[in-house]
């Protein structure tokens, strides 16, 4: 017999977030719920309504980049 299957959606997670990976996850939520879908619309959200990135600066295309390339793995 076999038994439904289902998506469990931290199934990848190696650790639990951190704050600011939270933070930084309600922020990029909020900007989609805003109509952020390009690039820089999303980094122009993040400016204005935080977090900072992880170096306490402005965010930069880049940057958001990188941080999420380095999250993924």
């Amino acid at each position: 017999m076999q038994t439904d299957r289902y998506l469990e959606p931290h199934q990848a997670r190696q650790r639990a977030p951190t704050t600011f990976e939270d933070l930084l996850g309600d922020a990029i939520e909020r900007a989609f719920a805003e109509g952020a879908h390009t690039l820089p619309e999303l980094v122009a959200c993040l400016n204005r309504t935080g977090p900072s990135s992880e170096n306490g600066q402005a965010w930069t295309e880049q940057g958001f980049q990188a941080l999420m390339a380095r999250l993924g793995n």
